[in-house]
C-alpha cells in the first residue's frame, strides 16, 4: 500500500465534505421535485408518482446520511468501539439504495471505531468498483482487536477504481477532487488504523482487502 499524494488536513476536510454533499444532493433534489409536483399538479397519477419518488428518495437520503455518520463522522469519543451490527445495517442500506446486493459474513462483536470506519470506506470503494451494479460479499475475519476485511465485488464491468489503483502503486502528483478523494481518504484511514490495503482482479470481479500491518 502506498501513496505519494499529500493533502493538508483542511483540504482533506473540505474535499470529504464536498463528497458527502455530492452523495446527498441527488436524493434531496428528487424530494424537492416531488414536493413541487404535489404543490402544482392536480393529476392523481402524477401525485401518486411524486409521493413514490419522495418516499424512495427520503429512504435513500437517510441511508446515505446514516452511512456517512459512521464512515466519516466522530462516531463516539476517542478510543470508542462500534458494534459491527450497526456497520452491517448502514452498509446494507446504502448499498441496497443503489441497487447492489450485499452478503455480510462477520462476527457479532465490537471493533475499534477507526477500523470500522476503514471497513465502511472500503465498502464505498467497492460500490465504485461496480458502476453497473452487482453484488458485494463483505467478510470480517481474525481477532476483534486485529481484524482483516475482504470485500468481493461481482458484477458487469467490475474494475478497481482508477485513482485507487494508482495510489496503491504509489503514483505521485495526483490531482484530487471531491470524487477522487475517496481512495485517498481510505488510504489515510488504513494508515491510521495500522492496516494495509490491496486490490486484485479476479474472474467476474475484483477483491479489496485490508489487513493488519505486521
Amino acid at each position: 500500500m502506498s501513496t505519494d499524494t499529500e493533502l493538508s488536513d483542511l483540504d482533506l476536510a473540505a474535499l470529504v465534505s464536498s463528497r458527502i454533499c455530492h452523495d446527498i444532493i441527488s436524493p434531496v433534489g428528487a424530494i424537492a421535485n416531488g414536493l413541487e409536483v404535489l404543490d402544482e399538479d392536480g393529476d392523481q397519477d402524477m401525485r401518486a408518482h411524486a409521493m413514490d419518488l419522495i418516499r424512495k428518495s427520503t429512504a435513500q437520503a437517510s441511508a446515505k446520511l446514516q452511512f456517512a455518520r459512521l464512515a466519516f463522522g466522530a462516531a463516539g469519543s476517542a478510543g470508542a468501539e462500534i458494534d459491527l451490527t450497526d456497520a452491517e445495517k448502514v452498509a446494507r442500506a446504502v448499498a441496497q439504495s443503489d441497487k447492489h446486493n450485499v452478503e455480510w459474513d462477520g462476527p457479532a462483536a465490537t471493533v475499534a471505531k477507526d477500523k470500522v470506519k476503514l471497513l465502511l470506506n472500503l465498502v464505498t470503494l467497492a460500490l465504485a468498483a461496480l458502476p453497473r451494479g452487482g453484488a458485494l460479499k463483505i467478510s470480517i475475519t481474525g481477532d476483534s482487536g486485529a481484524p482483516s476485511f475482504e470485500v468481493q465485488c461481482r458484477g458487469e464491468a467490475a474494475r478497481v477504481p482508477e485513482t485507487f489503483e494508482k495510489m496503491l502503486s504509489g503514483t505521485a502528483g495526483l490531482a484530487l477532487d471531491a470524487h477522487s478523494v475517496q481512495p485517498y481518504y481510505t488510504l489515510r484511514m488504513a494508515k491510521s488504523a495500522g492496516m494495509s490495503l490491496a486490490a486484485r482482479v479476479e474472474e467476474g470481479g475484483v477483491v479489496l482487502t485490508a489487513s493488519p500491518v505486521v
